[in-house]
């Protein structure tokens, strides 16, 4: 039944779309949204949120982890995988910043002030210096000027599911199939939180 399960989540992922969620059995869910992960190719995702589509006023909170290494997002709810998608993050010399970010500003369409005036659909801005997650060319491996670009698809949901304030994580770490604590307590962490001040005034 898992296998079967997985072969379905999978034949969804090669095309990138979003996938229903998988009842009974939360573990063997993420556990195969995590596996499915793992094999998507350039430009695809795997989403399979029960809370994205309710009203759910106790939802979960939302935390975005990106794996520069594993050049994958990955989306948790509370501490369980929901979704997960291919990103290119900054090339050589123009690298993302690794740390604890809150989303700052949310514009479902937005031009680069630095670099041609270039659209970045669905941009949820990190930092005030320009990095931020937008929907963009995804090769599969580094390739943009600090950025973290992400298939249109998954750009659009997961701007639809965030809020200013959301937390990102970017890591140089590999990462499981639950949001490890650790990753929120780190140095950069607090380097962040005057970001996540300037939010409020």
């Amino acid at each position: 039944m898992k296998a079967l399960a997985f072969a379905a989540l999978l034949g969804a992922t090669t095309l990138g779309f979003a996938v229903p969620a998988m009842a009974a059995d939360d573990g063997a869910a993420t556990a195969t949204i995590a596996q499915a992960a793992a094999a998507l190719a350039p430009n695809r995702f795997v989403w399979a949120d029960p809370q994205v589509d309710a009203v759910d006023p106790v939802a979960m909170p939302v935390t975005v982890v990106v794996s520069l290494p594993m050049q994958r997002a990955y989306v948790y709810r509370g501490e369980t995988m929901v979704a997960a998608a291919s990103v290119s993050t900054g090339k050589d010399g123009k690298d993302t910043p690794v740390g604890v970010f809150p989303i700052l500003q949310k514009r479902q369409m937005h031009r680069s002030n630095l670099y041609n005036n270039a659209p970045m659909p669905f941009m949820q801005r990190l930092t005030w210096d320009g990095v931020a997650l937008h929907a963009g060319n995804n090769p599969g491996f580094p390739d943009s000027h600090g950025c973290i670009r992400l298939p249109a698809a998954f750009a659009k949901k997961l701007f639809e599911t965030t809020s200013v304030g959301t937390t990102v994580v970017v890591t140089d770490q590999m990462v499981g199939d639950h949001l490890d604590p650790m990753l929120l307590q780190t140095e950069a962490s607090q380097a962040n939180q005057a970001q996540l001040a300037s939010l409020e005034r």
